[in-house]
């Protein structure tokens, strides 16, 4: 299994590390703007169009930054309930059990699994 995050989309909601069963996300700083990866923010398998290097995708930015849901959407660091970026450390770990794919606020995550089937995130 492969997991990866597209990071300009990541909001930071934290969705994913709190639903995962097997513990595949680790949330991340956003780093500097000279190091946009200073925090291990690409640590996972995301081809190079989908790393961070330190652009918020506007899209994202504009549905999400005004929304009041108690979570600190794009903030830079994560605070232990939201914040940073969402990082598919342990990808390899993934049993397809799509629980990230449904409550991912960015629709942000890809999964694909060992037969190349690839799997998007939809938030519900």
């Amino acid at each position: 299994m492969d997991v990866y995050v597209h990071k300009q989309k990541c909001t930071g909601c934290q969705h994913c590390k709190d639903v995962c069963p097997v513990a595949v996300f680790e949330m991340k700083g956003r780093g500097t703007t000279e190091n946009p990866d200073a925090e291990g923010a690409n640590g996972d398998t995301a081809p190079e169009e989908h790393k961070w290097k330190g652009v918020i995708d506007p899209a994202m930015k504009a549905k999400w930054e005004n929304v009041s849901d108690g979570h600190k959407h794009f903030a830079h660091d994560n605070d232990g309930t939201s914040g940073g970026l969402s990082v598919a450390v342990n990808g390899s770990a993934c049993i397809l059990c799509q629980a990230c794919l449904i409550e991912c606020e960015g629709e942000c995550i890809t999964i694909t699994d060992d037969n190349g089937t690839k799997y998007d995130s939809i938030y519900k």
